[in-house]
């Protein structure tokens, strides 16, 4: 593929429309250090008008969203315990429903290398979240305060619940590291819920091209290709996960048996050398053993499921700003189905760049969204403020995602 390939490969795509976009977040002093990140959409049986999107924003904690993108609850993140410690820093969110342990959101907080856990009510006065997380439960991957603070920490993030048990998980992902945790939810005596943790993997860090080379991605001396965007297919307990700079990964949800890199990035195989004045990595030559779909970073990963066991594995391809489309079923190979461009009709809402999380619920969502939903997080909100950082999510009719891809 020439140099100009990828390019003309995503412009090629169709373009879906945001039909809302949810208030700017600015990731400085005067905007609370808000950073758009990563989306679920909380779906209210009782009345699909009144569903919800919850969305992480950083060190600026949670909001909450309704059908109309409008802000209807933001919750801080907590600080860390000393002065001197990181301060707490919401990364990934999923859902929970459960009969034991009723609907519940579920955050990565990285800055202290725990989850947070809200139950949701959508009627509960102050607003629709509520924090029950076991205040005594212990940091996911850390030993101490001080490895807390090299923020090796709780990072990406995927919910599961075992039909054949009603039993609730956690998969987390560690920053800076290729490890995955497997943690159960459980209900506390006082109401509270915390989490023990099963079992660890380790995806790998280094890989055998082809021509018999050995390559691992280029990143910060002492950083290890991460995972952060997960999903898991609530059916046959099918966990994908996106390694940024590698590819996409298929396995078991509990953690056992082998996984399988079920696409790779353009950029797999490509040696590169760190360069510590400009503090990026200076590519070498394209030995040809990438993808064709997918230009690195992957980030959010999100399933759109069918009652028939059909549906679609969507994956944010955050280097050319478009998303791939992938078979969700095992039994196709979760082969290629297609990509699209989340982009701008008119001036606002605009589209969606460099995106980092992703989520999608094909369900009726009552008069504004009656073909489901897919919320994408926007890392370049235009027309901005200025110098200011600015991002925020896009709100995005999943039946012309679906059509988009069918055509």
């Amino acid at each position: 593929m020439t140099a100009t390939g990828p390019a003309q490969a995503a412009a090629s795509l169709p373009a879906v429309f945001p039909r809302a976009e949810t208030p700017a977040l600015h990731d400085d002093e005067a905007g609370g250090d808000a950073d758009a990140d990563d989306p679920a959409i909380w779906r209210n049986p009782a009345d699909p008008d009144r569903s919800l999107v919850v969305a992480t924003a950083k060190q600026g904690g949670l909001r909450v969203y309704d059908l109309d993108a409008r802000e209807v609850q933001s919750i801080p993140a907590p600080a860390g315990p000393g002065a001197d410690d990181a301060p707490g820093r919401f990364n990934n969110v999923d859902l929970v429903h459960s009969a034991r342990l009723g609907d519940l959101a579920v955050t990565t907080d990285r800055g202290n290398d725990r989850l947070r856990i809200y139950r949701i009510d959508r009627n509960r006065a102050g607003g629709p979240l509520g924090d029950v997380t076991d205040r005594t439960a212990s940091p996911v991957f850390s030993a101490s305060q001080d490895e807390i603070n090299e923020q090796r920490t709780a990072y990406g993030l995927a919910t599961w619940t075992d039909p054949a048990t009603g039993r609730s998980f956690a998969l987390v992902s560690r920053r800076e590291r290729t490890r995955i945790a497997l943690l159960e939810l459980t209900a506390r005596a006082d109401g509270s819920v915390g989490y023990t943790k099963v079992r660890t993997l380790d995806l790998p860090a280094g890989f055998r091209l082809p021509n018999g080379a050995s390559w691992s991605p280029c990143g910060e001396p002492g950083e290890l290709p991460q995972v952060e965007g997960m999903v898991v297919d609530p059916v046959n307990g099918t966990l994908y996960a996106g390694q940024e700079d590698v590819g996409i990964w298929r396995l078991k949800a509990d953690l056992t048996g082998t996984p399988k890199l079920i696409d790779k990035v353009r950029e797999y195989g490509v040696p590169g050398t760190y360069d510590e004045a400009t503090e990026e990595c200076v590519a070498g030559a394209d030995p040809g053993f990438g993808g064709t779909k997918l230009t690195a970073d992957v980030e959010g990963l999100t399933l759109v499921t069918e009652k028939d066991g059909d549906g679609l594995l969507l994956a944010s391809s955050q280097g050319d700003n478009t998303f791939a489309a992938y078979d969700r079923e095992i039994s196709d190979a979760n082969e290629y189905e297609g990509g699209f461009r989340v982009t701008s009709a008119t001036a606002a809402p605009d589209g969606s760049e460099e995106c980092d999380g992703a989520a999608a619920l094909n369900a009726p969502l009552g008069r504004r969204y009656p073909n489901g939903l897919l919320v994408v997080q926007d890392g370049h909100d235009a027309p901005g403020d200025g110098d200011r950082p600015s991002t925020n999510f896009k709100f995005v009719d999943l039946g012309e995602v679906t059509d988009a891809i069918d055509d």
